[in-house]
Parts: C-alpha cells; structure tokens; sequence
C-alpha cells in the first residue's frame, strides 16, 4: 500500500533511452488491413465503424473542412487505440502525458486558426466583438475573447490528461484495496473486485468517450474557421 500512485506515469526508458516514442508507433500496427477483395468481419466492421465516425464529424463541414477527415479519422483512432492499451496491466498511457497532449493539441488548434484567419480574416476577427457591443465594454471583452481563444489548446490537452489520469488511478487504488482485503475479508474482497469489474467497463467507455471528444472539438474549431 505504500507503493508510489504515479509510478506508472513515469516515461519508461530502455537501457537510458525513452521508449515512449516506440510506444506511440505501437498502436497504429494493431490496426488490421486487408489485401483481398472481400474483407473479413473484422475489417468490414473497422471500416464500417470509420464511416459512421467520420461522417458524423463531417456533417457539419463545407469543402475545405472535409479536407481535414483523414486527419481526424486518424487522430481519432490513434487516441482510443493508445487509450485501451493503456488499460493493460503493466503498460504505460502517453495520453497520461499533458506534453503529448499538448503536442497534438496545438498544432491542430493552430491550424484550424490560422486557416480561418486566411481564408474569412472578417469572420473570425468577429468573434473577438460581439455585435452590438457597448463602447466601455469593447477593451475588456476583446481581452476575455483572445485569452478564450489561446487556452483552447490547452483546455483539450488537459480534459484528456485528467480524465485519463483519473481513471487510472481510480483503478489502482481499489486494485490495491481488493488485494489488501483479500487476506482479511472475503465477502468484503468480492464487493471490491465487482466495483473494480464495473470501473474497467467504465474506463473502457472512458477511453473511447475522451478519444471523440477530443477529436470532436477539434472538429468545432475546425468548422469555426473555415
């Protein structure tokens, strides 16, 4: 019970050198493909799956929005898969990580903006002034929009490093009471192990949940810029 909580959010290293970067390559080689005509089931699922994501988050989009589907399509994937292996025993979550967060947030958040500022410059610098504004309130309200816009990155990037975080230790802590109880109380140690059944089911859940929500914002500030 004294074993360190955040010790599975350490980088792990192989002879001194980060393995994190060989972990995130990971997850991209269980994604299964095809080379015949005719797919399995699990193909044909995986892609029916694909489809309804991605026509769900590209409803909403014109042209030069549905450019981005492959992007997101992508991003989407990559963070659920990189988020059930990190419910594997003994297995380390980037997604715990607020710098790789970070990393994907902002140059996706960046992007969107940037596109929005060349293509309708009017458009979005009208989102720093409501119409209609009183003239004592432009100064203060063109501030609160522009540090709106700049923790946007930061709000995505720290949503799925809490969530993610949270959950995992959740799970260690009554894995660790289940294991403490068990040579104590028995029927007591089966009501904990049912909670923690319960609680992976939800971290499973979880884990998808936040890899759609994280892309499904980014969609947003993709739709609002272009």
């Amino acid at each position: 019970m004294n074993e360190n909580l955040f010790a599975s959010f350490i980088a792990p290293t192989i002879l001194g050198l980060p393995a994190a970067v060989l972990i995130i390559l990971f997850p991209p080689l269980l994604i299964p493909t095809s080379k015949y005509l005719i797919n399995n089931r699990l193909i044909t699922t995986q892609q029916w799956l694909i489809k309804l994501t991605s026509k769900q988050m590209m409803a909403m989009h014109n042209t030069k929005g549905r450019t981005w589907s492959l992007m997101l399509v992508s991003l989407i994937i990559f963070i659920a898969t990189t988020n059930l292996l990190g419910l594997l025993p003994h297995s380390f979550t980037p997604t715990t990580q607020l710098s790789m967060n970070l990393a994907m947030a902002i140059p996706l958040w960046a992007g969107a903006v940037i596109m929005g500022f060349r293509s309708k410059i009017k458009n979005a610098l009208a989102h720093f002034l409501p119409q209609g504004t009183p003239t004592p309130l432009i100064p203060m309200l063109v501030i609160i929009e522009t540090i709106s816009l700049l923790i946007q990155p930061m709000a995505l990037a720290v949503r799925l490093t809490a969530n993610i975080t949270a959950g995992h230790l959740l799970m260690h802590l009554i894995g660790s009471t289940t294991l403490a109880m068990s040579t104590i109380n028995l029927p007591s140690t089966l009501i904990i192990f049912t909670i923690l059944i319960l609680l992976t089911i939800l971290e499973i859940a979880v884990a998808l949940i936040q890899a759609y929500v994280f892309t499904l914002l980014v969609s947003l500030y993709l739709h609002d810029n272009t």
